[in-house]
């Protein structure tokens, strides 16, 4: 069985030792014996013992790590203080993810994280191996570990070899441009970026949030003397602050990002601080995700994600795992989901024009309930005496219903079921018949009164328990019975399509293999 690579106990030490060191030195405070006081040398002391703690640890960790891929599992036995040995089948291999963060690239070491189908969390992680070891694992595990050839002295040969064919079948299909990472690094917001703004902001103001106001050079505004200025102005600091990191910690993620294809499989990369590589395995693929946001989609940008079984974008750890394009022309974006599933043109059906109806109905009550808070206020306070200014949002609610209703639409062509829906975040999903497990027709107590329903196509995709599915919206009641019977024959045809090509194909490979042993033995009796 294989090893960890030496300089793994070395890293992982760093980070140990200083959580373990931190760890101590929160004991040596609480306990320090000193009598006037802390004792600084008994805290330094424990500090010290949490450090060799961590790097004893570590190496043990290190010595005791072992892995071994066979050719229908893959083995992994480790535990300092209590063993365990994991069989991961190859078969339940979903992604493998390889991180190089900036220590590891100086050192030529990766983390090889693996994951398997039905969750989205790391089953096995290796930290950390050779690169060369790392693109190793990445290709074996997912085209089923096939034993490699060794010397005699039991190294392995033709890796270098593998690796160099492998790249010349890698076909380059997106990289992101420089213009288009600016784009998406200027209008992306993280939410992460909320948190770590609020603390940049107290650390800038020395913990004390009036020394960011200046005061002395606005006095001619009203509302310093009233505390209203400083929260404004507060506020427009947090916005900012957060703005700036949200830009930062985007661009550093998808920068270098490119998305390339080998055989059945994409892989992409991405990172500049901390480097990201996985598999997107197409023979796996649930559902195409095409999204255009308010303000990319002004622009004329798009994004592209792909769900795969068991998992939906965004929801892995190393975040956006799933994203074949995160910021691309609409164009670029549209050619490449037809690369993967060539749904044709997105000639989409809109819904009734009574859906409209509907959703305006909703906002005006949405905007009556505004006013009626907003009176509530003027009458129990003093503030907002003219309350009834406030009514006039009731004329967006027409505008915002036909734009709610002209971004919902679905199509039932011949292979594909498309939904759309969403403004703000208009989404368009793509769903492979021979990928739907069940077709749901569903209408709420609103929707009957005015003969609408909902159909849903159910995949394997953990983006259908998050509420996600490919839906079509607000369709008239009984075309969404006929679309459910539709839906589900066509599922059928093209399962049976599917076995038909799987069956064909199997007789040819049988026939191949078996004029190869006629043919040998031919050879062997001629000779």
């Amino acid at each position: 069985m294989r090893k960890l690579h030496p300089a793994s106990v070395a890293v992982r030490s760093l980070s140990r030792s200083l959580n373990t060191g931190f760890l101590f030195f929160v004991v040596g405070i609480v306990v320090s014996p000193g009598g006037n006081g802390t004792d600084l040398l008994s805290v330094f002391a424990l500090v010290a013992v949490g450090v060799v703690v961590g790097i004893v640890y570590e190496f043990a960790y290190y010595q005791r790590f072992r892995y071994e891929l066979t050719d229908d599992t893959f083995d992994v036995t480790s535990g300092v203080l209590a063993r365990r040995d994991r069989e991961l089948p190859l078969g339940r291999v979903q992604n493998v993810d390889i991180r190089q963060n900036v220590v590891g690239r100086v050192l030529g070491i990766a983390a090889v994280h693996v994951e398997t189908a039905g969750g989205g969390q790391t089953e096995v992680s290796l930290e950390y191996v050779d690169e060369a070891e790392a693109r190793r694992l990445r290709r074996q595990l997912r085209s089923g570990a096939s034993a490699p050839e060794t010397d005699a002295d039991g190294r392995e040969t033709g890796t270098d070899a593998t690796d160099d064919a492998a790249a010349d079948d890698e076909e380059l299909l997106f990289e992101i441009r420089p213009h288009e990472l600016a784009i998406l690094s200027v209008f992306t917001i993280d939410p992460g970026a909320s948190l770590l703004g609020g603390i940049a902001l107290s650390f800038a103001s020395g913990l004390d949030p009036v020394a960011l106001v200046p005061t002395d050079r606005f006095a001619w505004i009203p509302g310093p003397e009233t505390g209203l200025f400083a929260v404004v102005w507060g506020l427009l600091l947090f916005l900012l602050a957060a703005w700036a990191i949200s830009a930062t910690l985007t661009f550093t993620r998808y920068y270098g990002f490119r998305l390339t294809r080998v055989g059945d499989e994409l892989y992409y990369e991405r990172g500049l601080l901390q480097r990201y590589s996985g598999t997107i395995p197409l023979e796996k693929v649930q559902t195409l995700t095409i999204s255009e946001s308010v303000p990319f989609r002004w622009f004329g940008y798009a994004a592209l994600s792909v769900e795969t079984a068991g998992y939906a974008p965004g929801q892995s750890n190393s975040r956006g795992t799933e994203s074949a394009i995160p910021l691309a022309d609409a164009d670029r974006v549209a050619e490449l989901a037809r690369a993967i599933e060539p749904f044709g043109p997105v000639d989409l059906e809109s819904p009734p024009r009574r859906a409209r109806e509907r959703y305006a109905i909703r906002y005006l009550l949405a905007a009556a309930a505004i006013v009626g808070g907003a009176y509530a206020v003027a009458r129990y306070t003093a503030v907002g005496a003219r309350w009834y200014v406030v009514a006039a949002i009731a004329v967006l609610a027409p505008i915002a219903a036909h734009l709610k209703w002209s971004s919902r639409g679905y199509r039932v062509g011949d292979r594909y079921f498309l939904t759309r829906t969403g403004f703000w975040r208009r989404t368009t999903k793509v769903v492979p018949y021979y990928r739907v497990q069940a077709v749901l027709h569903q209408a709420t107590i609103f929707q009957r009164r005015r003969r609408l329903a909902s159909v849903t196509a159910d995949t394997a995709s953990s983006a259908t328990l998050l509420g996600r599915a490919a839906t079509a919206h607000d369709v008239d009641a009984e075309r969404g019975l006929e679309m459910q019977a539709v839906i589900e024959e066509r599922l059928q045809d093209r399962l049976r399509a599917r076995k038909r090509q799987r069956t064909v194909g199997r007789w040819f490979r049988d026939a191949s293999e078996s004029a190869d042993d006629e043919s040998s033995r031919g050879t062997d009796s001629s000779t």
